[in-house]
């Protein structure tokens, strides 16, 4: 029994640290930008690798055909690859903390 109360105290010595750590990084992702692009370049979007868009950027060419429809593509394209993006630098950062393993609420 004895030696069973020392490995449940490095286990939760262990989670402890772990959760710190996920924490931490939860925090830097919060901050970290992910950026990407559509139609050549001509929509770039920067978000947060936390689901969070900080900027869309249109070269004035992209509005030169008057294409409304290829426009709303473009930044839709462009957003949802940015989200992407940032939610898979995310799972992966923190799947290196946990070992693989899925823990609720951290994604």
């Amino acid at each position: 029994m004895r030696n069973m109360g020392g490995n449940m105290n490095d286990l939760v010595r262990q989670a402890g640290v772990m959760q710190n750590k996920i924490a931490k990084l939860q925090q830097e992702l919060a901050e970290r930008l992910v950026e990407a692009s559509s139609g050549g370049g001509m929509v770039k979007v920067t978000a947060t690798c936390k689901q969070e868009l900080r900027s869309i950027a249109i070269d004035p060419k992209a509005m030169e055909g008057g294409d409304v429809e290829m426009l709303q593509d473009l930044v839709l394209t462009a957003v949802n690859e940015a989200l992407r993006i940032g939610k898979a630098t995310s799972e992966r950062e923190i799947s290196a903390i946990t070992g693989g393993i899925r823990l609720p609420g951290i994604f």
